[in-house]
C-alpha cells in the first residue's frame, strides 16, 4: 500500500525533534512544519501519528498526496 503522506504540525520543530523523522522530508511553512514522506502501510501510518503525539506535537492536518 505504499503511499506518500503530508503531516502538518503546528510550530517550529527543534533539531532534536526533527531527528525523530530520519526518513521524512521536513519543511518549515510558518506557522507550521510539514513532515512529508513515504508510508508503507496502515501500521506505519498509525506509528507516525503515535510518534507525533508522543513528541507532544499538535497535528493540523494529514493528507495522502500523489508523488
Amino acid at each position: 500500500m505504499t503511499s506518500h503522506y503530508q503531516f502538518r504540525v503546528a510550530g517550529h520543530l527543534s533539531d532534536r525533534t526533527r531527528g525523530a523523522f530520519p526518513d521524512m522530508v521536513l519543511v518549515e511553512a510558518p506557522p507550521e512544519t510539514i513532515i512529508y514522506g513515504e508510508v508503507i502501510d496502515e501500521a506505519h501510518l498509525h506509528g507516525m501519528l503515535a510518534l507525533i503525539q508522543d513528541l507532544g506535537l499538535h497535528v493540523v492536518s494529514v493528507h495522502e498526496v500523489k508523488p
